[in-house]
């Protein structure tokens, strides 16, 4: 599944001369956090966000500090904030740095981008125009939409000998010291483990596995 299989478009934009009033009425009515910015030409140039909007003076909310903080922050960081506490168009206020991925972009890519990068939506991007964006909400309803794999029914054998090449590529995993039994699709368990974090990553692994129908945990945690 790509980005342009669950991107939503077309996509509610706003222009930079539109007012943060205008803005924070449009977040309102279309039930969403942040809205990309555009100019005359459908070229993508900010996202302006519900976080952008948080330290205003028209509702209290300014930032403020002690003057022994105001002394350690940089004249530059200061007049930003304030910039951004009192300007009245978009302009002035949306982040102008925005993190996009093309429409053939994997979902794996875009939660990396989500994760890495700390942001809750990726704007899709092709020849440099906006043509959709993915949220957060978006791959969670694909995970929920999800169709199960078609499960093909293995051996004991094969159970074990797959669940140990898994685990064979897995950096955190140390196969060596596992004892891996599997009787009529049950598989036990046995070996040392360094935390419970290892211990249950083993235990989900075996649980993933086609043709598993349970997983007894012996495993004994040593830490060294």
């Amino acid at each position: 599944m790509q980005a342009r299989d669950l991107m939503v478009s077309p996509v509610v934009t706003v222009q930079p001369s539109a007012s943060v009033k205008e803005v924070a009425k449009l977040l309102l009515e279309q039930g969403i956090s942040a809205v990309p910015v555009i100019d005359d030409q459908g070229k993508l140039v900010g996202v302006v966000s519900e976080g952008d909007l948080l330290h205003r003076p028209e509702i209290g909310s300014e930032r403020r500090r002690s003057w022994w903080l105001l002394g350690l922050t940089d004249e530059e960081t200061l007049a930003a904030e304030y910039v951004k506490a009192h300007a009245h168009k978009v302009a002035d206020v949306m982040t102008r740095k925005v993190i996009t991925a093309a429409p053939d972009a994997s979902l794996h890519e875009l939660a990396t981008l989500m994760e890495a990068n700390a942001i809750k939506r990726v704007p899709i991007v092709e020849d440099g125009r906006l043509v959709g964006i993915v949220s957060r909400a978006n791959l969670v309803r694909a995970l929920a939409s999800a169709q199960p794999a078609l499960e093909i029914e293995l051996s004991d054998a094969n159970i074990q000998g797959q669940l140990l090449a898994h685990l064979q590529n897995q950096a955190w995993a140390r196969p060596w010291l596992l004892n891996i039994m599997v009787k009529n699709g049950v598989v036990d368990l046995w070996g040392v483990v360094r935390s419970d974090a290892e211990r249950r990553a083993v235990r989900i692994a075996a649980e993933s596995m086609d043709s598993v129908r349970a997983v007894n945990d012996n495993l004994v945690i040593r830490p060294w």
